[in-house]
This record gives structure tokens, C-alpha cells and sequence, in this order.
């Protein structure tokens, strides 16, 4: 259990001031200049040292991203923050924003030092129309403040924040799309290599990371990396906020030390599965494109990167979707293929031809018109589209299916056996 003393999003709940005032008073922007001054270098390898992975899904090493940037270059470099928090099930950057938006801010400063970057663009999700305004309204503070813009906490150092409102659409959460959308254009992933570090926003070097990312930066920075890194397990260190929602008794967005145990965080913290542990059927540990696990899992995992790989899933943006035995879990998972199905931005066929019919075939299995071979078919399907994608969601559309298959297979295949002798009943 992490301690309170270790906490970083001290007003995660919104119950201190967020404005620049309540914000100092909780300790951010205190001593921002002389950590600016230890330079660039020093910032990246301390977050390296910390063992930071991105807060947004994927998990790579932070201060080695960063590390990517050039040192010299002709073109400006940007930092592109990553707020179009659109994954179903989690919602820890809209409190961030909401409740602790100087956390960002300063967080985009000191980042931008690390990585040479002129400006940071905030790309937020338009359906945040509140958080949007709180976030301008800090950044004018900030601005007005001298924390940012020309000379920055009097460093020397320019550094300009714009904040930019996307449209909804959950492809742009792809960091090359959401670089597309920046620039005006439709949201489709854009091929790799170039890699943004070398040809990203606008044609120049550029560094997308997450909000939660960005927000605990200062706080590792100006209490140093072997206390950060003293949280968690290798490789997996450092405290983490997870969404936990579905049914338990207390849905509520947590701060807890990367690898605590999955039972612990519910119990303790999100007040029990409804109905009891022993009433739970099965938990998506990571937003809504992880594997889903059942209960014999749940049991023992711990909740970090490495712990959940180990058991064919993964911890994704930390979104814990719980669900009880009142479930009916293929047409839980068929309900995501739809939302896949949907939110495809149609570049790629595998993803574009396979979501719909992955969906199609989805719906058939949670009524039991289906064959027995087809779970088969849709398993291989479901492997034909993983990784033959431009961007990761085709990956994103694959992975629940393939979950359901691997846990819960019993279930399709009593349903389609149900179905067949319902019918047969009816002909006789």
C-alpha cells in the first residue's frame, strides 16, 4: 500500500484549490528554476533512473524517449501532450486536469527543458469541455505568473503551452493521428519509421507523452529518482492511478504503488466486488483493449506491466472494469468489437474489414447461432488482424476476443449447444 506521504496527485479528488495558489501550497513549482538550471541532460537521466514508464498504455521507458530527441536541430521541437483520454473505462487524466492542472504545466516545462522543445501542444479530448477551460484558465495563471512564456521562472529558458481541443474521435488517442489532427488534417496513424522524434508535429522533432506521464515529472525530479524508483517492483516502479469501475460498491479513480495486488486494490479501495469476492466473474485490468481475465487470475496478479503480460494481458492505461457473475460476458466483449468496429479509422484492411466482421460474428456467438468451428475461425481472424495494422488498433479490436476465447470458451461453445437444442425442441 502506498504510503500518503508518497502520493504525488495530492488533490486528485478536488478537495484543495486547483488554482496557481492551492497549487504552491501543495509544493508544485517550488524550486522549478534551479531544477531548469541543472540542465537538460541531468533531467533526462534522472527520470531514466527513476524507472518512469509511460502512464498512457504502451510503457516505454520514459527518459529513454525523451533521450531521442535531437541535440542539435534546425527545426524547433515540440512536445505533444497526449490528453484525448477517449479508452473506455478510464478516466485519470480528466482528474488530473480538472483537480491538479499545474502538475501538467509545470510538468510540460520541465519535460520540454529535457527534451530541448520550444512549446508543448495539449491535445485534449473535445467531449472534456470543463476540464479544457480549468486547464486554460491554469495556463493564463501560470503565463500571467512568469512560470511560462518568454524566460520561464526566470531561467533564461522560453517556453510557450497551447492547448488545442480535438473533435472525439478515439483513433486520434494514436499518437501520429492525434499529430495529424494537430495539423489540421483527418486522424489516421501515420506510417513508421519517420518516428516523430525525427519528423513529428509539423515536420520537426517531437515527443507525444501522456498526461500522467508528464504530471509526475516534476515531482520525481524534486524528490529524486531512487525515491521514486524505491516504489513498486523492477522495472515496474512508482506509484500509478488506476480507474476502477463496474460492479463494485465504490467506483472511484485511485493513487497506489505500481504492483499491488488486484484483490487488495478493489477491496481496499473501490469497497469490494458487489455481492462479495467470490461473486466476481472477471476483470479487464487495463481499459477496454487488454485481455479479460477471470476470477482464478484476479486472485493472485499484481497490477503492473510485467505481472500482467505474464498472464496474456496487460495494464494498458490501469482502467479496472470489474464484472460480476451477473454478466453476461460474450456479449460484454461483443459490445467492445462494436465500439473497435466503429471507432476504426478505415486506413488499414485488416482492421477495417476485420472489426465489422469480427463484430458480426461476435453478435451471432452471444445469441448461439453459431458453429463450434467458428470459434476457431474467429480466433485465427482475430490473429490475422493483430499486428498487420499501421497503428495498434487492430491489436486494440483483437485482444478481447482473443481473451474470451482463452478463458471462457465453455461458455460460446454451452450457448451455441443451447441454441441448437432450443431449435431442434422447435422443429420437433
Amino acid at each position: 500500500m502506498l504510503r500518503d506521504e508518497d502520493r504525488i496527485f495530492t488533490n486528485l479528488y478536488g478537495q484543495h484549490d486547483w488554482r496557481l495558489a492551492g497549487a504552491r501550497a501543495r509544493g508544485d513549482w517550488d524550486g522549478t528554476k534551479a531544477l531548469i538550471a541543472k540542465g537538460r541532460d541531468w533531467i533526462v537521466d534522472e527520470v531514466k533512473k527513476s524507472g518512469l514508464r509511460g502512464r498512457g498504455g504502451a510503457g516505454f521507458p520514459t527518459g529513454l524517449k525523451w533521450s531521442f530527441m535531437p541535440k542539435q536541430s534546425d527545426r524547433p521541437c515540440y512536445l505533444v501532450v497526449n490528453a484525448d483520454e477517449s479508452e473506455p473505462g478510464t478516466c485519470k487524466d480528466r482528474d488530473i486536469i480538472r483537480n491538479d492542472p499545474h502538475k501538467l504545466i509545470e510538468g510540460c516545462l520541465l519535460a520540454g527543458v529535457g527534451m530541448g522543445a520550444q512549446a508543448a501542444f495539449i491535445y485534449i479530448r473535445g467531449e472534456f469541455y470543463n476540464e479544457a477551460l480549468r486547464l486554460q484558465a491554469a495556463i493564463d495563471e501560470a503565463y500571467a505568473a512568469g512560470l511560462i512564456g518568454k524566460n520561464a521562472c526566470g531561467s533564461g529558458y522560453d517556453f510557450e503551452i497551447i492547448l488545442h481541443r480535438g473533435a472525439g474521435a478515439y483513433i486520434c488517442g494514436e499518437e501520429t493521428a492525434l499529430l495529424e489532427s494537430l495539423e489540421g488534417r483527418k486522424g489516421q496513424p501515420r506510417l513508421k519509421p519517420p518516428f516523430p522524434a525525427a519528423v513529428g508535429l509539423y515536420g520537426c522533432p517531437s515527443t507525444v507523452n501522456n498526461v500522467e506521464t508528464i504530471a509526475v515529472a516534476p515531482t520525481i525530479l524534486r524528490r529524486g529518482a531512487a525515491w521514486f524508483a524505491g516504489i513498486g517492483r523492477p522495472k515496474n516502479e512508482g506509484t500509478k492511478v488506476f480507474c476502477i469501475s463496474g460492479h463494485i460498491n465504490a467506483p472511484c479513480n485511485v493513487e497506489e504503488a505500481m504492483g499491488i495486488p488486484l484483490r487488495e486494490l478493489i477491496e481496499r479501495h473501490a469497497g469490494g466486488v458487489r455481492g462479495g469476492w467470490d461473486n466476481l466473474l472477471a476483470v479487464i485490468p487495463g481499459g477496454s483493449s487488454v485481455p479479460v481475465i477471470p476470477k482464478s487470475v484476479c486472485d493472485t496478479v499484481l497490477m503492473d506491466f510485467d505481472a500482467l503480460r505474464d498472464v496474456k494481458s496487460g495494464l494498458g492505461t490501469a482502467a479496472v472494469i470489474v464484472m460480476d457473475k451477473s454478466t453476461d460476458i460474450v456479449k460484454a466483449i461483443a459490445r467492445l468489437s462494436k465500439f473497435y468496429k466503429h471507432e476504426s479509422c478505415g486506413q488499414c484492411t485488416p482492421c477495417r474489414e476485420g472489426t465489422g466482421w469480427m463484430w458480426r460474428v461476435m453478435e451471432r456467438m452471444v445469441k448461439g447461432e453459431a458453429e463450434v468451428a467458428e470459434i476457431d475461425m474467429l480466433l485465427d481472424v482475430s490473429y490475422e488482424i493483430e499486428g498487420h495494422t499501421i497503428c495498434a488498433l487492430g491489436d486494440a479490436a483483437a485482444w478481447p476476443i482473443q481473451g474470451l476465447i482463452r478463458h471462457f470458451r465453455p461458455e460460446m461453445e454451452a450457448r451455441i449447444r443451447q441454441y441448437r437444442e432450443a431449435a431442434a425442441r422447435r422443429a420437433a
